[in-house]
C-alpha cells in the first residue's frame, strides 16, 4: 500500500471514531425556563439561603411595623417602590426600582434580585440543567445594584467617597459587610440575611467613641471607623445619640443628650444633616460643671427617633447602648 493510501485510510478512521464517539456522547440537557412566580419556588434547592432570606428585614421590608407606622401604611406611595420592588434586572442597575402589585408581602425578594428578563436567574455560576437556568452576573456583586433602593438616601455614593472604594487591597463593597462569605471562603455561598442596621454587633463594629481630658473638661469623640457609608445612613428615621450624666447618677432624668447624628426628612425644616460620614471623628466638648467629677456617656442607636419621649428621655429603655464609658478625673 502506498504511503498516501496508508494516510487516507488513517484519516478515514478518525473521522469514523469521532462520529461514533458523538453518537454516544449525550449532549447536554437544557432544562425548560421554569416560569418564577413566588421566592417559594426557590426553597426546594436553595433551602438555606431561602431560610436566612426569610428571617431578614429585606423579607420583613412590607410587614415590618416600624415600616408601616413610618411609611403610614404605604398610604406614602414612594415606599413602595423599595418595600416591594420588581425584578432590578428589569430596571436596570443603578436605576430607581418600581414597585410591583403583586406578592407585596414577600418584600424584597428572590425575584426582585435575580429574575432577568428573559426569565432565567442571574446567579455565580452558569447551569443550564437547572430549573431556574442560573447565569454568572458579576452585576450581583457590585454596589451599583444595591443603589436602586439604597442611594435613594445617597448611601452608595457615601460609600464611593469613603476609603473602602479606593484602597486597593483593603477595597470593601456592599455584600462584603451586608452579605459575608459563609465560612470565609466562596465554596461556602454568601449569607442572604442581609445584616444591616437592626445587627447591633455590626452597628458596634461601625464607630469608636473615646474621651479625652481637657483643661475645660472633656472632649467625647466619635469616630466611623467600620462603615463605608455615613453613621448612620439610609433611612431617614434612624438616628444615633450621645447622652451623658454626672457619674454614679442612676435616675433617668439625669441623662441629657450631648449630640445627635441624623439625617432629617424634607419636612422637618430647621433640621441639618449631623450623620458621621466614613473615616471622620467628631469631637463633643463636655464642659458642664455637673461632669466635673465625672461622667457615663453612652452612645445609643435607635431606629426610629420618634417613639422617644422628648420630656423625658430614657434612652436605654428607648435603644440600643452601642458603647459606653465612664470618665473619671
Amino acid at each position: 500500500m502506498s504511503p498516501a493510501r496508508l494516510i487516507l485510510g488513517l484519516l478515514l478512521l478518525a473521522a469514523c471514531g469521532w462520529v461514533g464517539l458523538a453518537l454516544f456522547v449525550a449532549p447536554e440537557t437544557v432544562a425548560e425556563i421554569r416560569p418564577f412566580t413566588s421566592s417559594k419556588q426557590c426553597q426546594e434547592c436553595h433551602a438555606q439561603a431561602f431560610d436566612e432570606w426569610e428571617s431578614s428585614w429585606h423579607a420583613q421590608s412590607w410587614t415590618d411595623s416600624e415600616v408601616r407606622a413610618l411609611s403610614d401604611d404605604f398610604s406614602n406611595t414612594d415606599c413602595i417602590d423599595c418595600h416591594a420592588p420588581r425584578p432590578i434586572f428589569e430596571t436596570g442597575i443603578g436605576n430607581r426600582v418600581l414597585p410591583r402589585t403583586t406578592r407585596r408581602v414577600e418584600g424584597v425578594d428572590c425575584i426582585a434580585c435575580h429574575l432577568l428578563p428573559d426569565g432565567t436567574m442571574a446567579g455565580t455560576l452558569d447551569n443550564p440543567s437547572a430549573e431556574c437556568r442560573p447565569v454568572a452576573r458579576r452585576e450581583l456583586l457590585d454596589p451599583e445594584f444595591c443603589a436602586g433602593c439604597h442611594d435613594q438616601h445617597g448611601t452608595v455614593k457615601q460609600w464611593r467617597a469613603s476609603r473602602f472604594a479606593v484602597e486597593g487591597p483593603e477595597f470593601m463593597d456592599c455584600i462584603d459587610c451586608h452579605m459575608p462569605l459563609r465560612d470565609g471562603t466562596p465554596a461556602g455561598g454568601r449569607d442572604h440575611t442581609m445584616h444591616g442596621g437592626h445587627d447591633l454587633e455590626l452597628v458596634r463594629a461601625a464607630v469608636a467613641m473615646r474621651a479625652v481630658r481637657t483643661s475645660a473638661g472633656w472632649t467625647v469623640e466619635v469616630e466611623n471607623v467600620g462603615a463605608g457609608h455615613n453613621f448612620p445612613t439610609d433611612e431617614r428615621s434612624r438616628a444615633a445619640d450621645v447622652f451623658w450624666r454626672p457619674l454614679g447618677a442612676t435616675s433617668v432624668d439625669d441623662w441629657r443628650r450631648l449630640h445627635r447624628f441624623r439625617n432629617p426628612y424634607r419636612f422637618e425644616t430647621g433640621e441639618t444633616d449631623t450623620e458621621l460620614p466614613a473615616g471622620e471623628t467628631i469631637g463633643l466638648p463636655l464642659e458642664d460643671p455637673a461632669a466635673a467629677e465625672g461622667a457615663e456617656v453612652i452612645l445609643v442607636y435607635k431606629l426610629s427617633p420618634y417613639y422617644e419621649d422628648a420630656e423625658r428621655p430614657d434612652p436605654e429603655r428607648e435603644a440600643s447602648v452601642v458603647h459606653r464609658l465612664e470618665l473619671r478625673p
